[in-house]
């Protein structure tokens, strides 16, 4: 597929790490994905940049936070400081303020009204991921809400998604911007341990499933969810890294 030179605002366009032990984690993924990990330098505070084919396709870096590791997600904006004030007024929470990064762009790192932890990105050099929805590449975002109604009305106000509910036997809301889908969103209530907060889930692209989950054990991490199969579209997997990190694989047609 062709490499990617920008996103629409509105549009998922990263995803990144914060590991708890970055080396293990770079052996892990380069493993599982073939990814080669590109040290940014000392004044980038240890981040990383995965590669596929000599394009950036996922971030790593430091764990900032106690808790969990954790993929996060990033939305591309137009502008990061506009989008703070929109969130607040959406009745979002703000984890980390607008702020550049060097001059690879400006992020902020929010939480929706129901809790689930977001970032965005106004891109600068920094456009995104260059692949998207082939192997080793990230191929959807989802997120996990116990309150789907109040989720879906907050992401509309802040990014102008529309929510769209499925017609097939499996209760799930594809959002949807200009009419293209974006991102989906799972209601979590009597389907996730209530230990499990609400959440954004990261799905990347694997050419065979049943590979890939052997990998992730082979490699120390271990199979939440799936095998599954989800008709007429491919099958997915839920699996964690060694570090405790949860992520999406998934075999089938793009996001």
């Amino acid at each position: 597929m062709p490499e990617i030179s920008e996103y629409a605002p509105g549009t998922p366009s990263w995803a990144d790490l914060g590991s708890p032990d970055v080396e293990a984690s770079k052996a892990f993924y380069g493993a599982l994905f073939g990814w080669e990990a590109a040290d940014q330098g000392p004044e980038a505070g240890g981040y990383h940049i995965f590669l596929l084919r000599g394009q950036p396709v996922a971030g790593l870096g430091p764990a900032q936070n106690p808790g969990p590791p954790y993929w996060a997600t990033y939305v591309a904006v137009a502008d990061a400081d506009a989008t703070a004030t929109v969130v607040r007024e959406a009745g979002g929470m703000e984890f980390a303020e607008p702020m550049d990064v060097l001059d690879a762009g400006r992020m902020a790192v929010f939480a929706d009204p129901t809790g689930a932890p977001f970032s965005v990105w106004q891109p600068g050099a920094h456009k995104g991921s260059g692949l998207a929805n082939e192997p080793g590449s990230f191929t959807w975002n989802e997120l996990n809400s116990r309150d789907p109604g109040a989720a879906a009305a907050f992401y509309a106000r802040v990014f102008g998604w529309d929510a769209k509910p499925s017609d097939g036997p499996m209760e799930y809301t594809t959002f949807e911007t200009g009419g293209r889908p974006v991102a989906g969103m799972a209601d979590m209530r009597g389907r996730v341990p209530d230990a499990v907060p609400p959440h954004w889930l990261v799905y990347f692209a694997v050419a065979e499933l049943d590979g890939a989950v052997a990998t992730v054990t082979e490699q120390g991490g271990s199979v939440l969810v799936g095998p599954m199969d989800i008709p007429d579209m491919g099958r997915f997997a839920v699996v964690a890294d060694p570090q405790g990190a949860f992520f999406g694989i998934f075999e089938g047609g793009a996001g």
